[in-house]
């Protein structure tokens, strides 16, 4: 694992601008909160090659007693270079205001070598040649399978929804991308991958402080390496990151619940698709939502355009039975709202073009490993997961963002699977709000 802070410098045409750090910025801004002096003489304070003293001139934040300063420093960036699919996971599911982007499983290595070792993630010293032994038949099974189905593409071109006209290259890339995007259910979730995040140094605090008390120790070791580039840019701030009794509480009471129902509930068989939506129009009695949903949709020319307060105003909660983790990677960045999964295997996703019988030992060998590191109480257990492997998973948020993420996720080149959650879920919310229906843009997910 290695982590890299990135600090941003100003592009030429700002050259005439003030020049401030992070701390400086938040400072600055916090003292302008509570002044009257204008900006300028706040800035007559400032010597840009002696910042630290400049701050405690002008205000000592640290103990200024408001969270909300922390979120002045501007966007902080850190690049994590060959961290786990899972710590991937957990640190967007962390960084609820970060904007971020992960590796994507086409562009990873897939072989063995590309796993951490067994004892920087926690996996029992007696049970590393097994897991070594499972990791190894998930890589061998993801290769067969690509390889045949690239072959099966190749000849029989229609299985790819080729765009009309499309030349040599995109059919290359599209007909890999639909072998790629099909076996990738094998891939195992300790598999290394790169991630970029940035966001403002109150909530780096609160993600590396939350990592840190996590009982993984992949987790901590992330975040002693993180909290050691973000004192670079950050220094009053970030020591205000470490483990913390409360966020240590609330992981163990968390891994106990996984670990219980993952017991329950673990199996190698496929879940048929189940889904539930929650539409809540609700309004206090004395502020009523008087405009029509479709005033609040038919403005828009895409999907990125401003909605209105009667989707604003609309809480919506929805969830899967069943969403695997190659899925789950991706629609857990959905920033808005809360997020929320025990991350365990209910069952085991595999599209129609792989059969189930062809894995059996190896999903049986998966699935025992699984097992023995739940009855053991091992955080580790996440580690022996593919990202096949099916957990609930639910989201709430407003109407305006699930229909933005409705309209992503069944769009322009968006996974088929990806596509047929978020119709299923659709479908559940015109049932409930069927205004929408005329103005909410369901896609077919082509090309492939």
């Amino acid at each position: 694992m290695k982590v890299t802070g990135l600090a941003l410098v100003p592009p030429p045409t700002a050259a005439d601008l003030p020049k401030v750090t992070p701390e400086l910025l938040a400072s600055v801004l916090a003292r302008y909160s509570r002044s009257n002096e204008g900006l300028a003489a706040i800035l007559e304070k400032v010597d840009v090659n002696n910042p630290d003293a400049s701050i405690d001139r002008i205000l000592k934040f640290v103990d200024y007693g408001h969270a909300s300063i922390g979120g002045l420093t501007g966007g902080l960036a850190i690049a994590l270079d060959g961290v786990s699919m899972w710590l991937a996971w957990k640190i967007f599911e962390l960084a609820t205001m970060a904007d971020g982007q992960e590796s994507s499983t086409r562009y990873i290595t897939m072989d063995a070598a590309n796993l951490p070792a067994p004892e920087d993630i926690g996996i029992p010293a007696d049970l590393a040649g097994r897991w070594r032994d499972v990791m190894a038949a998930a890589f061998a099974a993801y290769h067969a399978e690509y390889l045949r189905l690239d072959q099966l593409a190749t000849a029989k071109p229609s299985l790819v929804r080729l765009p009309p006209d499309a030349k040599p290259a995109v059919v290359t890339r599209l007909r890999k991308n639909y072998a790629l995007d099909r076996a990738r259910y094998f891939i195992p979730f300790a598999t290394r991958t790169n991630l970029g995040l940035v966001q403002s140094s109150r909530m780096w605090s609160v993600t590396v402080k939350h990592l840190d008390s996590l009982p993984q120790p992949e987790a901590r070791a992330a975040a002693a390496l993180i909290r050691e580039e973000l004192l670079k840019q950050s220094p009053r701030l970030m020591r205000h990151s470490t483990a913390e009794n409360s966020y240590e509480e609330q992981a163990k009471q968390e891994l106990a619940a996984s670990l219980k129902l993952g017991l329950e509930r673990l199996s190698m068989t496929p879940l048929d698709d189940e889904v539930w939506v929650k539409v809540d129009r609700d309004t206090p009695p004395w502020l009523p939502e008087l405009q029509p949903v479709s005033e609040a949709l038919r403005h828009r020319s895409n999907r990125y355009g401003h909605q209105g307060l009667a989707t604003r105003r609309t809480r919506v909660t929805f969830a899967w039975n069943n969403m695997a983790l190659a899925e789950l990677r991706d629609l857990n960045r959905h920033r808005t709202g809360h997020r929320f999964t025990p991350l365990v295997q209910s069952g085991f996703y595999l599209p129609p073009e792989i059969k189930h019988s062809d894995h059996k030992d190896l999903l049986s060998s998966q699935m025992e490993l699984t097992r023995e590191l739940l009855r053991r109480g091992s955080p580790a257990y996440v580690y022996s997961l593919l990202l096949g492997a099916q957990t609930p998973f639910e989201h709430s948020t407003h109407a305006d963002k699930f229909i933005y993420e409705a309209e992503l996720r069944t769009g322009m080149g968006a996974h088929f699977r990806y596509a047929e959650h978020l119709s299923a879920a659709l479908r559940e919310f015109f049932h409930q709000m069927p205004a929408a229906r005329s103005w909410v843009v369901e896609g077919t997910a082509e090309p492939e």
